[in-house]
């Protein structure tokens, strides 16, 4: 089997299962969903395109919602498929690194639709499934940079692609981690794995229509655009983050410059309280 067959593989799915939901749509409706209310989509991933995602896997979730697999379980089992579609991307087949990745971020899907389904969402959850969203976009973007090490320019831009997605990601962390809102901004975890398993799927089929006389740069057209978008609208992302989280911070201060977090919950303390601390002058309240 040839890697352009998984390519149009995949192209068969998405049209089959698009042409259920447009039939779908005309008789009953679209598919609203809570979670792509809350979203809300992005400039680049609508809401539409949410709300198909999560129609395509209510029956997975109904099913796994009767047995004995736990999110948990789920989110673990997504780790194979990813390792396998880093592995399948740094030895040039894009076709099957579509399909594994696929299915790792259908299981990203599924475990959060199924703990909501059975009451089970928590925190350590939450946590697992962040550290295995950020593995499985190394297993890919890594495959990525070891099949582009011979182009110096390729591997470049697959690295900041990377630095993209763990900055976004990670802007998104600190801001929880800080007690302020985290900005959405752009890029964000869903828009990269769209962009990086459409390419995957298109880059088989544009490298067959080019011929292999054709520069790598013509052969490898999509995964270049999806890295060149992903590395440049995810860096401009984060800088935007970066600011509004600052703005938030101060907002939430009440304007009155930074504050210093001391060691093991000890008060907030700001450079003037500090300064008055050491000329003697006491601004802690009187307990009687």
């Amino acid at each position: 089997m040839n890697d352009v067959d998984f390519s149009y593989a995949m192209f068969l799915l998405l049209g089959v299962t698009v042409g259920l939901y447009a039939a779908r749509a005309v008789v009953r409706g679209r598919a609203r969903h809570e979670r792509s209310d809350r979203d809300g989509g992005s400039v680049f991933v609508g809401k539409t395109f949410m709300e198909f995602g999560l129609w395509l896997m209510g029956p997975v979730v109904g099913l796994l919602g009767r047995t004995r697999v736990t999110p948990n379980q789920v989110t673990a089992l997504s780790l194979v498929p990813a390792l396998g579609a880093g592995v399948a991307v740094s030895q040039g087949w894009f076709g099957l690194g579509c399909v594994l990745a696929t299915c790792a971020a259908l299981g990203d899907v599924v475990d959060g639709l199924l703990a909501r389904q059975l009451g089970s969402a928590s925190d350590a959850g939450e946590a697992i499934d962040a550290f295995v969203d950020r593995f499985g976009e190394s297993f890919f973007m890594g495959g990525l940079v070891i099949y582009y090490r011979f182009s110096p320019g390729l591997c470049l831009l697959a690295m900041v692609a990377l630095l993209a997605a763990f900055m976004v990601s990670y802007s998104t962390a600190k801001a929880e981690a800080l007690g302020v809102a985290p900005p959405r901004g752009t890029m964000r975890r869903a828009e990269r794995a769209v962009y990086l398993m459409f390419a995957s799927a298109l880059t088989p089929l544009v490298s067959l229509w080019a011929g292999s006389d054709a520069p790598l740069i013509v052969r490898q057209a999509p995964m270049i655009l999806a890295l060149s978008l992903i590395g440049v609208v995810g860096n401009v992302s984060v800088v935007r983050r970066l600011r509004a989280i600052i703005r938030a911070i101060h907002v939430r201060d009440g304007g009155n410059g930074p504050s210093v977090r001391p060691p093991r919950g000890g008060p907030v303390t700001t450079p003037s309280s500090r300064l008055m601390t050491v000329a003697g002058i006491d601004e802690s309240p009187s307990t009687g």
